[in-house]
């Protein structure tokens, strides 16, 4: 069984800044691309970052562009996401996703997605 972990949320103050990490355990397995989704209280859920390992390119929602960052760990399907100036309608729980079925395409999409994290909650105050 794989499981995603995330860690690094928490209460910060607007302006400032937080890194969370996802790291896979469990089976083994290869992902073609990582991504991060957070979904507030009674919104849909919505895509914020994403990197394929294939070609390298990462891909961020309009809403976090500039601000947030998506990066590869040194180990094997570990990913982060470097969260900058960050703002109260920023506040959501924060979902890591892994893709591990090839497909063409930026991988902004939750349903391409094959497993999920638990979540970690992110809260920015004003």
């Amino acid at each position: 069984q794989v499981q995603l972990v995330e860690s690094g949320g928490g209460l910060v103050q607007a302006g400032r800044s937080l890194r969370l990490s996802c790291a896979a355990s469990g089976r083994p397995f290869s992902s073609y691309a990582m991504g991060w989704f957070r979904q507030a209280p009674r919104k849909e859920r919505e895509f914020v970052a994403a990197i394929s390992w294939r070609s390298g390119s990462t891909y961020y929602g309009d809403s976090v562009k500039g601000r947030f960052t998506i990066s590869g760990g040194n180990a094997k399907n570990t990913v982060y996401l470097q969260m900058n100036s960050l703002k109260p309608e920023d506040t959501a729980v924060y979902y890591c996703a892994a893709e591990s079925s090839l497909r063409l395409g930026a991988p902004v999409h939750g349903s391409w997605y094959d497993y999920w994290g638990q979540g970690t909650q992110v809260t920015v105050s004003s």
